[in-house]
C-alpha cells in the first residue's frame, strides 16, 4: 500500500508530530452503547488487526483508543506487536483513563489508585512499554475531576516514570476545558469541535497560545456530518494538532484522510 503525504502537526507540549488525521479504534472493539446512527457488527480479531496494520501502512500514525472500547486496546496491542520495531515507533499511541465499561454500563473513577492502575492495565493489554499520550476521560464533572487531583497527580508520576509521553483531558463543557488550560500539568486537550459544535473554539485559540496540543473528537458528530464539510472547515483552524476519525472501512478511512492533504 502506498502510504498517503499527510500533514503533520506537533505543540511544543506534546513533544512529537503526528498526522492532522488520526484514527479512533472505537469500533474494533465495541459495539454496545454506542452513539452512531447505525449498528455495525464487530469485527474479527483477525480483520481487527489487519485494519490496524492497514492504517499504519495508510500513513496515518495517531492512534487513539480506550479501555472502555472493550476490545480495541488488546486487538491494537496485538497488532504493534507484529511490525518492525522502525515502524512501530513512528505510531502515535493514545489511549484514556478514567472509565471503564463493563456488562453494557460505564464505570468511573478518578481516584489516583484507579487511574495508575488502568493506565498499567492498558499498557499490558497494548504489549507497550510506554504510551505516548493518556487521556483522562470526563464523565462530565470537569471542575471536580481538576480540582480533586489525584487523577492528574497520577498520569504526573507516570510520566515522570517515562510509562507514559503527555498527559491529556477531555472535558466535557467550555469550564472544563478552560480550567484542563489552566492546569500547568495537563499537555493536551481533546475537545468535540465541528460546524454543529463551535463553543471550544475559544479553548482551542487559548490552548495553543499555551502551547498545548488540541485534538479533536467526534468531528463528524458521531457520522451525522458530511466529512467533506466538516474536515476541512476543522483542519483550517491552525490551533488543532490532530483530528481524530473513526470507522471501519479503510477505503472511507483514505477518501477522509486525502481531505486533509
Amino acid at each position: 500500500m502506498t502510504p498517503l503525504a499527510l500533514p503533520l502537526r506537533t505543540a511544543p507540549r506534546l513533544g512529537r508530530s503526528v498526522t492532522a488525521i488520526g484514527w479512533g479504534a472505537f469500533k474494533i472493539g465495541r459495539n454496545q452503547g454506542a452513539k452512531y446512527p447505525t449498528s455495525y457488527d464487530l469485527p474479527t480479531e483477525a480483520d481487527s488487526v489487519a485494519l490496524v496494520r492497514s492504517v499504519i501502512a495508510l500513513g496515518i500514525n495517531a492512534i487513539d483508543t480506550a479501555p472502555a472500547y472493550g476490545l480495541s486496546e488488546h486487538r491494537i496491542g496485538i497488532a504493534l506487536e507484529g511490525i518492525d520495531p522502525a515502524t512501530r515507533a513512528n505510531v502515535f499511541l493514545s489511549t484514556k483513563a478514567g472509565e471503564q465499561f463493563e456488562v453494557g454500563v460505564s464505570r468511573y473513577d478518578f481516584s489516583r489508585a484507579a487511574i495508575d492502575a488502568s493506565v498499567h492495565e492498558s499498557l499490558a493489554r497494548l504489549r507497550s512499554t510506554c504510551v505516548d499520550l493518556v487521556w483522562i476521560h470526563s464523565d462530565g464533572s470537569d471542575l471536580a475531576i481538576l480540582r480533586d487531583g489525584g487523577a492528574i497527580a497520577a498520569l504526573e508520576a507516570l510520566k515522570s516514570a517515562g510509562k507514559i509521553g503527555a498527559i491529556g483531558f477531555s472535558p466535557k463543557s467550555v469550564d472544563g476545558a478552560n480550567a484542563a488550560l489552566r492546569d500547568q500539568r495537563v499537555d493536551a486537550l481533546m475537545v468535540e469541535f465541528h460546524p454543529s459544535a463551535t463553543e471550544m473554539e475559544p479553548a482551542l485559540r487559548a490552548g495553543h497560545s499555551a502551547g498545548k496540543a488540541i485534538f479533536v473528537k467526534k468531528p463528524l458528530a458521531s457520522g451525522t456530518l458530511d466529512p467533506a464539510v466538516a474536515l476541512p472547515w476543522i483542519l483550517k483552524h491552525h490551533a488543532v494538532t490532530c483530528v481524530v476519525v473513526g470507522g471501519l472501512s479503510l477505503a472511507r478511512l483514505r477518501t477522509n484522510a486525502m481531505l486533509g492533504v
